[in-house]
């Protein structure tokens, strides 16, 4: 595809050709240019900036609290095969078939 550049105008890509480049939106772009060659790509997206604050607080905290479980023997596993791992399944099972339960009257 090709388009006219004209003085004083933005430059403007078919959407046809943003649509196969899987460009969206408000999405930002970088622009390089090398001996008469523009190359256009996506920004690259910061890792500080994927998370506000506020959640990257939750995440910690969640992050903190499943180290703890660890630390406190509260997990299962590594497992060295699917054998050990059913084993522990069943064993975990058998725990809980030998607690009796209290269903309500109907």
């Amino acid at each position: 595809m090709t388009v006219t550049v004209k003085d004083n105008e933005a430059l403007v890509v078919p959407p046809s050709v943003r649509r196969r480049a899987g460009l969206k939106g408000g999405q930002e772009l970088e622009f390089k240019v090398s001996g008469g060659v523009i190359t256009i790509r996506p920004k690259p997206s910061v890792a500080d900036d994927e998370y506000t604050p506020e959640q990257r607080r939750v995440i910690d905290a969640q992050l903190a609290e499943g180290l703890a479980d660890v630390a406190a023997g509260r997990v299962r596993g590594p497992f060295s095969t699917h054998k050990e791992f059913i084993a522990s399944l069943h064993k975990e099972a058998r725990k809980l078939s030998r607690k009796k339960t209290t269903r309500p009257a109907r």
